[in-house]
């Protein structure tokens, strides 16, 4: 008896307690245990388990197994990408690397560690810290002309030995034989080159060229041949135009587009085009292409000339162009200046001596003489 009321004492509180304040209805409730004084003949009802947990029928649950496979699919596909030289082209490259979920340890000579807080992303200070968080992809984003001294800076003893190291300079057999010379033969290698920048690139990258070029792949393990695939899937997902080509034939063709195009840019610059209020297309072209080439550095376009050997090809073939574009307009100049001179007398030479013709005995037959 005395347990029985003991029970309906700790449920009419409960229900009491429930319907006055809602909020204050203990998540468990717990029947301490008596002791009789005498022993009972009749057996207690069969106790509830320790705890009583009371929970709404609608309410969270402590996991979501959609959330959780999604979750899951993300950390397997997701790549841990090192890049090393996050100057502004760095920086474009990580924004994507970001929206596509992948995790970013940043390096530079400048101290970047504001922009890497605002990418969610972590910056080293110290190379040696950045190789040993053993990423999967070491991303080259320096300028050309120090991407050999960079090279020679990094601790390869500190990196995974399958690691894969990715270029994203404008010249392709430089860096690919920098990455034979300096590289472990464990590593792979990807040669690669955006054909776009932060201006060009700005909106969108659908339909600008992404070129690639799988150097060198360990087809031992598929996982590192998965790996290449993940990382190029980046820019095929942003839907740039994925050419891929040798290291060799993208110095040829780019000597005779890229190279010629900041040529063409900086000499403009240096002859001063402005805007005027009647600009044509064409015109506006002419300044757009200043516009874009100018936002480069001098390092980067002097790359292009030293560190291609088709560039100096170009340029001269470049000079010739002109030369000769000038030769047309100053002989048809000339022309016009020995009409002015000497009139239609020279004209008049040329005819009298296509129409005489010669008689049989030598002589002379006179044209014939305007009625």
């Amino acid at each position: 008896m005395l347990y029985s009321s003991v029970t309906s004492i700790a449920t009419a509180t409960a229900t009491a307690t429930s319907t006055t304040n809602p909020s204050l209805l203990p998540h468990s409730i717990y029947l301490p245990s008596i002791s009789l004084p005498f022993k009972s003949t009749s057996k207690p009802p069969l106790r509830p388990s320790s705890r009583l947990r009371i929970r709404s029928l609608d309410a969270a649950q402590p996991f979501d197994y959609e959330s959780q496979l999604q979750s899951q699919y993300l950390q397997s596909t997701s790549l841990k990408i090192a890049i090393i030289g996050f100057g502004n082209f760095g920086q474009f490259l990580a924004k994507a690397f970001v929206r596509h979920n992948h995790t970013l340890l940043l390096h530079s000579r400048t101290d970047y560690s504001h922009i890497a807080r605002q990418l969610n992303a972590n910056f080293y200070t110290d190379i040696h810290d950045l190789c040993e968080q053993h990423p999967d992809v070491v991303l080259v984003s320096t300028s050309i002309l120090s991407t050999e001294s960079v090279l020679k800076s990094i601790p390869f003893q500190r990196l995974k030995r399958s690691t894969l190291f990715v270029d994203v300079l404008s010249v392709k057999e430089f860096p690919r034989n920098l990455f034979f010379k300096y590289l472990p033969e464990e590593f792979d290698i990807l040669c690669t080159h955006p054909m776009f920048g932060p201006e060009s690139g700005k909106d969108s990258w659908v339909g600008l060229p992404f070129v690639y070029d799988k150097v060198r792949l360990g087809d031992d393990e598929e996982e590192r041949v998965t790996r290449v695939g993940r990382f190029l899937d980046i820019f095929a997902k942003e839907g740039c135009r994925m050419v891929e080509m040798s290291c060799a034939e993208h110095d040829r063709y780019a000597a005779g587009s890229q190279f010629v195009t900041h040529t063409m840019g900086r000499v403009l610059e240096r002859f001063g085009v402005e805007s005027s209020p009647i600009n044509t297309k064409g015109y506006e072209t002419l300044l757009n292409l200043v516009e874009n080439t100018k936002e480069d550095s001098f390092e980067l376009y002097y790359g292009l000339f030293m560190y291609n050997k088709n560039s100096l090809e170009q340029l001269e073939r470049l000079d010739m162009a002109f030369e000769a574009i000038k030769k047309d307009l100053f002989g048809r100049l000339h022309q016009v200046y020995r009409k002015q001179l000497f009139g239609n007398s020279e004209e008049e030479q040329r005819t009298l001596r296509t129409v005489q013709k010669l008689l049989p005995n030598a002589a002379p037959v006179e044209p014939p003489k305007e009625s």
